[in-house]
């Protein structure tokens, strides 16, 4: 009888130890995870301005994270009694390594909000390895230093792990208790459902959500059902609304189509007596907040604001994709996605046509001049593929320039004065056939270092006063962001540069320049989820006979079927019968209105948004688009079906495409 007693008298004391390592670590982590919190929303709120004050998102963040935590806890409380059955000393140390990189990464993903105001999500895993590690280097955190600082910070949470599971020596029964009400809150936050503020804006909502549980979600979300595929195309989105209606021609290349793309731009501008010079400057991170008429944070780009009062303005222009992988397949070919970008088809394209490609056979060479690594998003591999004559990146810089500043060991490139500057001096004197050359630039990018730091921080002060006129009150606020609205005041001043030596060359007379914004960029708080999109387009030439500013909104989908058709009708160039072009022609409207129907990708592999006339779907939700691109949240259970289904429609051939790599039927 002894015996068994003792039998008995071990099992209470082998639960209290269960429990006790189990909630020592729990307690810690649950009040680090608070700590980088409360940091998270101190980073913020004290170094970006924001339309809404903490109070007004308490209660979302409150649970957020105390739903997240009861579902992580609850999943690592079952895994932990698993392992216990097996070695009990294993399950501890498991947990506390487990516990301990959880509140690693948590803090890596506040400091990259901090930075981006952008969580991190399944984008995390459309870039390569290499293009992560630049990245990272360009912004200046991988040194000794930084790892150093992750190794320590390592070892002293796995230390406050340890000491928890001393420190917190409650009794059983108490631990017993603390434990059945965990289960049953981690129960019940099963049973909730996702509360989600409709008329939160991208800001409120991405400062709201817990950064690791939205990686982890993202991340769940692109393993489990990220290479799902469907071929069912008999859904045809109306286009009866649109400026263009198309004809498909043959499901199995459902991006092929015939159709009649009318030339908007022809009453514009003066008969062309030869073939004209298509000059396409690349602007990184251009957002229309920041630049041209009616920008709400302001104009800071005063030489492209004087270029527009000679120009063709499209005032509500929308860019493909939230970052740059996407520009050069929407600026040319309004091309589709593919998983991650139509660049990342790269070893191998799909059979495709370009305005590049299409006017290389119509006697066009193409120079092509970047300030970057051409292989960074695999740029390089896609202009190869339309047979440029030139393609110079900053491996065939002149020695006599410098690349950008940086804050460690890499730079992105070069700044983008020496972009043009180099451009132009590899320009032949000469030019026997019409040209399309294209400049990208890259200073206007994270970490936001330009050149000649102490000339632009006075030329900032004097516009903020000046061009602005802002009082001082209001300075404070355009302070907080001083690096990244330099880059901008910098870029411009490179475009003005550029064309007062541009302008000396003989060919100038008969160009056509189109300039443009990637996307906009993130780190300065956006007003909407359609914001990010919303970029400049201007197009300027000495051939134009009448400026104007357009209300239509338009795309980069659209730059490409408006230039064919207007060269088609002045200078009789040949074009292929079928094509691919998502987008419609430039729409010239005086007034607002929208006639493109579109999907937007903000990031690799977030493909959540889609816009068809002035209704705007992103993410399960629909919106009324106005003047501005202001978006209003509406309640239409029919327009949310059909905005659904036409999505998904896309989303199929898109799939469809990826497999079979069939876009365009070789002609």
């Amino acid at each position: 009888m002894s015996k068994k007693a003792a039998i008995r008298s071990t099992l209470p004391g082998r639960i209290k130890v269960i429990l006790q390592n189990f909630w020592g670590m729990s307690l810690i982590f649950i009040f680090l995870m608070i700590l980088l919190r409360a940091l998270e929303l101190y980073l913020v709120f004290s170094n970006h301005v924001l339309p809404f004050a903490i109070g007004d998102i308490l209660k979302d963040i409150f649970i957020q994270d105390l739903t997240w935590l009861a579902y992580l806890l609850g999943l690592l409380f079952t895994c932990y009694l698993v392992v216990v059955l097996i070695s009990s000393p294993l399950a501890k140390w498991l947990l506390l390594l487990f516990l301990s990189i959880l509140v690693l990464v948590q803090a890596a993903l506040v400091f990259y909000f901090f930075k981006t105001l952008l969580p991190l999500g399944k984008d995390l895993f459309a870039y390569s390895t290499e293009d992560l590690l630049l990245t990272i280097q360009a912004s200046g955190q991988l040194n000794v230093f930084s790892v150093s600082i992750l190794f320590f910070s390592f070892v002293l949470v796995g230390f406050l792990m340890h000491l928890g599971t001393r420190f917190f020596r409650f009794p059983l029964k108490a631990m017993l208790f603390l434990t059945g009400l965990f289960i049953l809150s981690v129960v019940i936050v099963i049973l909730l459902p996702d509360l989600v503020d409709d008329s939160a804006t991208e800001v409120e909502t991405n400062v709201t959500r817990n950064k690791s549980r939205y990686l982890t979600e993202e991340s769940f979300d692109y393993l489990m059902y990220g290479g799902e595929y469907y071929f069912d195309f008999y859904l045809r989105s109306g286009t009866e609304d649109l400026i263009v209606e198309k004809e498909f021609v043959d499901d199995t290349y459902p991006f092929a189509h015939k159709a009649d793309y009318p030339d908007v731009l022809s009453p514009f501008f003066d008969s062309l007596e030869q073939a004209p010079n298509l000059v396409f400057i690349f602007l990184e991170s251009f957002g229309k907040a920041y630049s041209g008429k009616d920008a709400y944070l302001g104009s800071f780009t005063p030489f492209l604001d004087s270029l527009e009062q000679h120009s063709l303005v499209w005032m509500h222009a929308l860019s493909s994709t939230g970052r740059t992988f996407g520009l050069q397949p929407g600026v040319f070919g309004g091309l589709p996605f593919g998983e991650k970008g139509f660049l990342e088809l790269y070893q191998e394209f799909p059979y495709h046509e370009t305005l590049l490609s299409i006017l290389r056979k119509n006697g066009y060479e193409t120079r092509y001049f970047i300030g970057a690594d051409k292989n960074f998003d695999h740029v390089g591999s896609f202009i190869e593929y339309q047979q440029p004559v030139q393609f110079v990146d900053e491996r065939l810089f002149d020695p006599k320039y410098s690349k950008s500043p940086s804050t460690g060991n890499f730079s992105w490139g070069y700044a983008d004065k020496e972009l043009f500057k180099n451009g132009l001096e590899k320009l032949p004197r000469s030019l026997e056939s019409p040209q399309i050359l294209v400049f990208q630039t890259q200073t206007s990018h994270d970490p936001y270092l330009v050149p000649e730091r102490e000339k632009y921080i006075q030329k900032f002060e004097n516009h903020l006063s000046n061009y602005l006129n802002l009082s001082e009150g209001q300075k404070a606020d355009y302070r907080s962001y001083r690096d990244i609205y330099m880059t901008v005041l910098y870029a411009d001043d490179a475009v003005r540069e550029f064309f007062d030596e541009y302008q000396k060359r003989p060919e100038f007379q008969n160009s056509i320049f189109i300039i443009t914004g990637d996307h906009r960029l993130p780190e300065v708080p956006m007003s909407s989820r359609i914001d990010r999109f919303h970029v400049p387009l201007i197009i300027y030439s000495p051939l134009i006979k009448r400026p104007e500013y357009f209300e239509g909104v338009s795309s980069h989908y659209e730059i490409t079927p408006s230039i064919l058709s207007f060269l088609e009708a002045q200078i009789d160039i040949q074009l292929p019968e079928v094509v691919t072009w998502q987008g419609q022609v430039l729409d010239t409207a005086q007034t607002f209105q929208s006639r493109i129907a579109m999907p937007l990708m903000r990031n690799k592999n977030q493909l959540i948004d889609y816009i068809h006339g002035d209704i705007f779907l992103s993410d399960g939700q629909i919106f009324q688009i106005s003047r501005g691109l202001n978006i209003d949240p509406i309640t239409s259970p029919n327009d949310l079906n059909r905005m659904i289904g036409e999505f998904e429609e896309f989303k199929n051939k898109n799939s469809y495409m990826v497999q079979t790599r069939r876009l365009l039927p070789p002609q």
